[in-house]
């Protein structure tokens, strides 16, 4: 019983298709994280649910541990095979199984991306709102951690939009959840269990999604202010009046500077800045707007620089979605850590200055990004090439979390646990539900092969 007697089984049905290739091990060591690569024994391009579940039963019956593995584009080391095994790539599983017009829903399979599937639903007027960083992510990935992005303030994360999914279980089963109605009462939400799992439960293979309509209009805009303290109180103010933000972002002086230079943003100064956009009617926008220019306004903001056409939106938020890589060309020779704090509206004033303070007594360079339209922030912390520069990192890191838990908030609002939140869990949670979650893991995978050593120490 070894992973190479698994190996071996699993070329009966997938050929060339499971690998033990130097190369193609090497570049599922690691995602987009500092944590320390580790290789898998073999890597696996999975085709179909099936073949998920047969490659399954075989891992756990010689108890060999499985990664799944999207794009590689998440940020805590989810996909770091820690104890070698298999990688199990869903990538090549990129059908578009259905989409219903009049229901506003699809099913896809996991390896389908987001811009994939806009692509394809665009003209039927209907869209998949939830945008991660990158376009490249899948929808498997994005459910099994549970992202959110620049949208969630109005449409929801995947926990919203997931409806139903298709499940290899860790044993080799096959069970389905949820279904395609928008709401039941019928037994366990599996669903949600399954939504965030991070791989740790089972694989997910397919994936039911809800869609929205393309909005008739759309207007975006920037406003800048002098002070990071009057951006954060017009984020609170707009949101506790209630106006129907469709995405509300802010990038602190820092990081404005790090787009303004990668991305070419004319017209826009070193100062904390708020993008804004609207989704509606014409007029219904237009009254959005102008409520939200007036609050801007009332605090010393400087007022709004509109893109209403398609390419100026399109460039506006492509910068933002490049902060990260903005801020690693800023500062050359350095390494990016992205924080990932939440905390409620009211508190947000609190743990962002309070970041800054943080970063100031540091030394470090760390700029602040940051879906604040639900109280979610990043401080991408620039680790310099020394010898104590990542310690001084994660020290940073463990206090910008610590002060995010004190204000009633949690150490991930979008990126996951993996290796790198594990420590904070028990703070967040409590031991008790901690017990919970190891038996729910426990019943569902006993033998641990599901993607071991993430969301739990030990």
């Amino acid at each position: 019983m070894s992973v190479e007697s698994v190996i071996a089984a699993a070329r009966g049905f997938l050929g060339d298709r499971i690998t033990t290739n130097a190369a193609l091990r090497d570049h599922h060591s690691h995602g987009q994280d500092t944590q320390p690569p580790v290789q898998p024994d073999a890597v696996a391009f999975i085709e179909t649910t099936d073949e998920a579940c047969r490659l399954m039963a075989l891992c756990h019956a010689d108890r060999v541990p499985v990664v799944p593995w999207g794009a590689g584009t998440s940020l805590e080391g989810h996909v770091t095979p820690v104890r070698g095994g298999i990688t199990l790539d869903l990538s090549r599983m990129t059908r578009i199984l259905s989409v219903s017009q009049p229901d506003m829903d699809c099913r896809v399979e996991a390896g389908v991306t987001r811009e994939q599937l806009n692509t394809h639903l665009r003209d039927l007027g209907l869209f998949f709102p939830v945008d991660p960083g990158t376009a490249a992510c899948t929808i498997g990935g994005m459910s099994a951690t549970r992202a959110s992005g620049t949208n969630a303030v109005r449409y929801g994360t995947m926990r919203d939009n997931v409806m139903g999914l298709t499940v290899a279980m860790a044993d080799g089963r096959m069970i389905r959840t949820g279904g395609r109605v928008r709401k039941s009462s019928s037994g366990y939400d599996l669903t949600r269990l399954f939504v965030g799992s991070e791989g740790t439960l089972g694989v997910i293979t397919e994936i039911q999604l809800r869609l929205h309509g393309i909005p008739e209009a759309v207007s975006s805009a920037t406003c800048q202010f002098q002070t990071l303290r009057d951006a954060v109180e017009t984020v609170i103010a707009i949101l506790q009046i209630g106006i129907p933000v469709a995405r509300m972002e802010l990038l602190d002086e820092v990081q404005m500077a790090a787009c303004i230079a990668y991305s070419k943003l004319e017209g826009l100064a070193e100062l904390p800045t708020l993008f804004f956009e609207f989704h509606g009617t014409p007029a219904g926008v237009a009254e959005q707007a102008e409520q939200a220019e007036d609050i801007a306004l009332g605090n010393d903001g400087l007022g709004f620089a509109w893109a209403t056409e398609a390419a100026a939106r399109a460039k506006l938020w492509q910068a933002r979605h490049d902060a990260y890589w903005a801020a690693l060309a800023w500062k050359p020779g350095h390494r990016g850590i992205a924080t990932d704090a939440i905390v409620p509206i009211s508190r947000l004033n609190e743990a962002i200055l309070g970041a800054k303070e943080d970063i100031a007594a540091s030394g470090l360079t760390a700029p602040i990004v940051g879906h604040v339209g639900d109280g979610n922030f990043h401080t991408v912390i620039m680790v310099p090439p020394d010898p104590d520069g990542m310690a001084r990192a994660w020290e940073l890191d463990r206090k910008i979390v610590a002060r995010a838990l004190a204000l009633g908030g949690s150490c991930s609002g979008e990126h996951g646990v993996g290796i790198g939140k594990r420590e904070f869990l028990e703070q967040e949670h409590g031991a008790e539900a901690l017990t919970v979650m190891r038996a729910v893991k426990q019943a569902l995978d006993p033998h641990g092969v599901m993607n071991p050593g993430k969301i739990f120490l030990n």
